[in-house]
């Protein structure tokens, strides 16, 4: 139940990210920490990384909702895995002045999904 739990919650965060990406990328390019040093605002990227978000948080409440649907949810999970190791990356390479806020809302929460994405053992 916990990692249902989980997912739902890391789901129904990232869809909701994702869709203020879609309807209004520019509020989400200058109010979230450490975007804007990225480079200018491009609208087409912002709206394209919203998508992405906006369908794998869908498949971690798929998860969360019907515990049958867990390889969406690792598939989803593995978006945000991927995401996190670019940022990992970054991290590393001195690339971040937000360090704090990308291990809190862009790496750990990549890990919990795809933890949590998989079905405990005896779960069907």
């Amino acid at each position: 139940m916990l990692k249902r739990t989980l997912s739902g919650i890391i789901g129904g965060g990232t869809a909701i990210n994702g869709a203020i990406m879609l309807a209004a990328g520019r509020y989400w390019y200058d109010t979230t920490p450490s975007v804007a040093d990225t480079g200018p605002f491009n609208p087409h990227f912002v709206a394209d990384i919203g998508a992405a978000y906006v369908v794998a948080g869908l498949s971690l409440l798929a998860r969360a909702i019907r515990p049958e649907y867990w390889p969406a949810a690792v598939a989803g999970a593995a978006f945000f895995a991927a995401h996190a190791i670019i940022h990992v990356i970054g991290l590393f390479g001195g690339h971040s002045h937000h360090a704090g806020f990308e291990w809190a809302m862009v790496v750990i929460p990549a890990i919990v999904s795809l933890w949590a994405a998989f079905p405990s053992k005896g779960e069907k």
